[in-house]
């Protein structure tokens, strides 16, 4: 519980690389009031393997799910009434009494209900046999702009609209709309309850450098990527490297070759941008990144690195780090691509 709300962890895209079942049943022994999935499939993976909380369907649903919905008994959020017929009939047919919650689009601008529709649909869905409105949601474009108006002016709207249908919403009826920047720096947005997500797997919102927060706590990355040398090569000055000679040595260097590449998720735009860590000190990413190689200039580690000695592309090794938001900016992109990138195509192993 977060301040009185409950707390709906985002397991969406494998836990954003992290792995779903390992950490929803983290979470739900830490107390989660729910889980939030982008489709059907990931609820009932979470539902095989024994997750009872409610799941919530947030992306919508289309009429070939509804069974699968319904049969795993996860939570469908509408964003349009055009699944309402179809999700009424089949649960009449099989005498349930689904709940279901309501996407507003309050400012996202991307899908769900214009605010001015939900009065209408909120009756619309009173009157339809077999469902029952449980809550409605919104989200944020900008909770991770802490300076910019966008977020309070969001929650103006979602509020604004609660006001005006209020007496017709039923007792119990559940909102929320904070995400992970909300919660920590909008916390007057938390209502019933919050959608923590990038910030449970240790990353800020906003990236880095990053705001404090509250009680001068701070986030711990869970994820930490590593692969081992494979070979180390000397070659002489004016060796090109790899596809596209790229990078053309300019010294006698020594090459710490790795066993990973694209394929992997390490993408082309590191080439000659990004570092890794061996024996706690940093050494660049030299020549291109290709499917399944890359190369590092070890010369200034004084040669101590060799074949089988542990690489950190992600994490800390001694007194050194390298963080999502780091690779992220090499990569041109945001700490959530890379935790995908590099978790859903790699092996995971879990340590305490």
């Amino acid at each position: 519980m977060a301040g009185g709300a409950g707390i709906m962890p985002m397991v969406k895209a494998d836990a954003y690389g992290h792995g779903m079942i390992e950490c929803a049943r983290i979470f739900a022994a830490e107390g989660a009031a729910a889980f939030g999935v982008a489709e059907a499939r990931e609820g009932i993976l979470l539902r095989e393997a024994g997750i009872e909380q409610p799941v919530f369907v947030v992306v919508g649903t289309v009429p070939e799910i509804i069974p699968a919905v319904l049969r795993h008994r996860l939570t469908p959020v509408v964003v349009d009434e055009a699944i309402l017929p179809e999700l009424s009939r089949q649960a009449v047919e099989l005498g349930l009494r689904v709940g279901i919650h309501i996407k507003v689009d309050a400012g996202m601008g991307r899908q769900g209900l214009p605010p001015a529709d939900v009065p209408a649909f909120v009756r619309r869905i009173r009157a339809t046999p077999a469902l029952t409105l449980e809550g409605i949601m919104a989200h944020f474009p900008m909770a991770d702009a802490p300076d910019s108006p966008n977020t309070l002016g969001v929650f103006a709207r979602f509020e604004a609209m609660i006001r005006e249908i209020g007496d017709e919403l039923p007792a119990g009826c559940r909102l929320h709309i904070a995400n992970s920047g909300a919660l920590f720096h909008f916390n007057r947005t938390v209502l019933h309850m919050s959608r923590p997500g990038i910030a449970l797997y240790g990353c800020y919102p906003e990236g880095e450098p990053h705001l404090p927060l509250p009680d001068g706590e701070e986030l711990h990355p869970a994820m930490r990527f590593l692969t081992r040398v494979i070979q180390v090569r000397r070659v002489p000055t004016g060796t090109g490297l790899g596809y596209g000679q790229t990078c053309v040595t300019g010294r006698e260097t020594i090459l710490a070759v790795l066993p990973l590449g694209y394929e992997d998720g390490y993408l082309r735009r590191l080439s000659n941008r990004a570092q890794v860590l061996i024996h706690g000190r940093r050494a660049p990413v030299v020549g291109r990144v290709s499917m399944n190689l890359t190369l590092v200039d070890v010369t200034d580690l004084g040669g101590r690195a060799a074949p089988g000695d542990e690489v950190v592309l992600l994490g800390r090794q001694g007194g050194e780090s390298i963080g999502a938001d780091e690779v992220a900016d090499w990569m041109e992109t945001i700490s959530y691509e890379v935790l995908c990138l590099f978790g859903n195509l790699n092996d995971r192993y879990y340590v305490d």
